[in-house]
């Protein structure tokens, strides 16, 4: 019997530079890590507020232990569901302008059990070709027909939708988690109105960050449970703490609950993750100073870095890619900086198409003005090595 050739396989990714390792971080999330024994400036956490070591945040947790005990225990249809999950529930149902909500284990869980519950056999997904990984392995493992979309060409979605019969399903982030853009939103929830659609809206990277009181980019449009009927997020991001909800009409949160299998066949998250996260969303919404904050950081980085000469993607969101092209070059480029100190993460496919690698650079409310000078200051030597080894940029 033929065994595959794993070995083989991992050295072709090394020679393909798409190979890839883990660091080992040392002490909580925050700006200036230690990963791998050493002191790095990082650019690519996705805590935008900064967060994930917030003092409130850390008592809350401390505080809830001794009222929830630790684990989960079982799953939320046996015994797991504790009162901690429903008072989360409840805050996420209030703070998106939604009737109910569900809480997930992770963003990940929720994309695949939302959306191989609404759509099966017989139906038909439409997905936005820059798509998280989670919602394309929902559209999997729905069994439905999928149809992938041109990045935010909604005239091209709606001849899709136009031509397509039965039960539909339209699905995309809210902002691209790569790219950094938002998704045409307004129009999305237009053509799914005119064609019998049901929208469904993955805001992992657009919630605490966007729209009022950091409440995501359906809220920055002011589009209702009506125009967005199934809203989908993730806590482990802006929030700062972990796992993952969705929420909308509670007819369809009661449906969630008898079909989405990464629901019903897990573990209920620890109930203290819970009391910690209300805590939190408490915190984004009386505290827009520091989404004001990490703007001023995206608009002076973004003025300053393209007059290096640096492409840029058209973002207005925390997430700034810098377009590289080539693997090696992104590589290159991501090492550079991080013999200067700094911890920047180079992007390479499948994460994003061939030819497009770049370094994801990601700022937080944690970060300061001095951060930033840094981080310039690399740049702009990495510039002038990179143009000396004939790399471009």
């Amino acid at each position: 019997m033929l065994v595959r050739d794993f070995a083989l396989e991992l050295e072709e990714r090394k020679q393909a530079g798409l190979y890839r390792t883990r660091r080992h971080v040392t002490g909580p999330q925050r700006p200036s890590l230690i990963a791998d024994g050493k002191p790095l400036l990082s650019f690519c956490s996705n805590d935008y507020l900064g967060l994930a070591n917030h003092p409130a945040n850390i008592e809350a947790l401390r505080n809830a232990l001794p009222e929830t005990g630790l684990g989960g225990a079982a799953s939320h249809l046996i015994c797991g569901h504790h009162d901690a999950h429903h008072r989360l529930e409840l805050r996420l149902a209030e703070f998106t302008g939604r009737s109910s909500a569900l809480f997930f284990s992770t963003g990940y869980m929720a994309n695949m059990g939302v959306i191989s519950a609404l759509a099966g056999r017989g139906d038909t997904i439409f997905s936005d070709r820059l798509n998280h990984a989670s919602i394309i392995d929902g559209c999997i493992l729905s069994r439905a027909r999928v149809r992938r979309y041109a990045h935010g060409d909604v005239p091209a979605l709606e001849a899709m939708l136009a031509e397509t019969s039965g039960h539909k399903l339209v699905v995309t982030d809210g902002v691209f988690s790569m790219d950094g853009d938002v998704a045409p939103l307004a129009e999305l929830a237009k053509v799914c109105r005119a064609h019998d659609a049901l929208l469904v809206v993955d805001d992992a990277h657009g919630i605490g960050v966007l729209g009022p009181e950091g409440r995501g980019s359906v809220a920055e449009l002011g589009l209702s449970e009506e125009d967005v009927p199934v809203l989908i997020g993730t806590l482990g991001k802006a929030v700062g703490t972990s796992g993952a909800f969705v929420a909308g009409p509670s007819m369809l949160m009661d449906y969630l609950v008898q079909k989405a299998r990464t629901y019903i066949y897990t573990t209920a998250m620890p109930p203290a993750i819970a009391m910690a996260t209300i805590s939190s969303l408490d915190l984004i919404e009386r505290d827009q100073g520091r989404r004001d904050h990490v703007m001023g950081l995206v608009s002076r980085f973004r003025r300053e870095a393209s007059a290096m000469g640096y492409e840029l993607m058209p973002s207005r969101t925390p997430i700034q890619p810098i377009m590289i092209g080539d693997n090696y070059g992104a590589l290159a480029l991501s090492q550079a900086l991080e013999k200067r100190g700094l911890l920047v993460s180079a992007i390479r496919p499948p994460t994003v198409p061939v030819g497009e690698a770049r370094l994801r650079v990601t700022f937080s409310a944690a970060h300061s003005q001095e951060d930033l000078d840094c981080l310039l200051g690399g740049l702009s030597e990495c510039r002038h090595l990179l143009q000396k080894t004939d790399v471009a940029i």
